[in-house]
């Protein structure tokens, strides 16, 4: 498609007005994405009824759509992906956490979490983790709710073909701008002036083109400023499932390679 309106999403399984989930609205025309304005959402309901807005659009998330295929087939959890969402969003996060732990438990240090194919090239944590961070309440947050209001999963569930939902990671957009620099926190202190500069070096190399996607970013003076001066990441957060989604809109069925397990799913800007 030549332009489309574009969506980054920082989400949180637990979202508060002190934490809400950001989403970063957005128009790519062409190789420039030009964000358009910042939303917060306070609670999941509120993200609930934001993804029932018309389309035609296209939103990254930043949160995994699927699980480890070892795992689901070493706990005789259903193997057909809307099958599997049904049952994992119907157990209570302590059943999880009891089940993901024993599988852990059982394992040799160092190998104790199963991963999906695009975790390792991704850089990304497992989709079983429960703490630091505790992306299998995302998952189990998030996924059934993109299902509930009908949007299309590609390489996962056809739903409304005007509303498409991508899993995105903004930690590997982040590394290709400024490799492992840290550039955000959750706790004020830790929000130093190295953090800063990171930010400021990240939003200087959007504007200017300078990844792999080949995409520029357009932003005003003050959208720039709002970027770089918020510590806890999840605005530029936001923004970097933004460009993803955006690179994505340029390519055949949305990036998402021949061959890939729908159980386990893959990131997109994974290139």
């Amino acid at each position: 498609m030549t332009d489309a309106t574009v969506f980054g999403i920082d989400f949180t399984s637990a979202p508060r007005r002190g934490k809400p989930i950001v989403v970063a609205e957005g128009r790519r025309q062409g190789a420039v994405v030009r964000l358009q304005g910042l939303t917060a959402l306070d609670s999941l309901d509120a993200f609930s009824a934001w993804l029932r807005r018309p389309g035609p659009w296209v939103a990254g998330l930043d949160l995994p759509f699927g699980l480890p295929r070892e795992l689901v087939e070493h706990l005789g959890w259903p193997t057909g992906y809307a099958a599997l969402m049904a049952h994992y969003a119907g157990l209570e996060r302590a059943e999880i956490r009891e089940r993901f732990a024993a599988f852990c438990d059982a394992r040799p240090a160092g190998s104790k979490f199963a991963h999906r194919a695009c975790d390792g090239p991704a850089g990304s944590s497992s989709s079983m983790k429960w703490v630091n961070p505790p992306v299998a309440w995302m998952l189990h947050a998030g996924v059934p709710r993109l299902i509930e209001a009908g949007v299309s999963l590609p390489g996962h569930l056809d739903g409304d073909p005007a509303r498409v939902a991508l899993e995105a990671y903004p930690g590997l957009l982040a590394r290709e701008l400024i490799g492992r620099r840290s550039y955000k926190s959750d706790t004020r202190a830790a929000q130093t002036p190295e953090r800063l500069i990171a930010r400021k070096d990240m939003v200087e190399a959007l504007e200017q083109g300078r990844t792999q996607l080949g995409l520029r970013l357009k932003l005003s003076h003050a959208q720039r400023d709002e970027l770089v001066a918020d510590g806890s990441g999840d605005r530029l957060d936001a923004v970097l499932a933004l460009v993803q989604a955006a690179w994505a809109t340029t390519q055949p069925r949305y990036a998402w390679p021949e061959g890939v397990d729908p159980v386990e799913g893959w990131i997109v800007g994974l290139t």
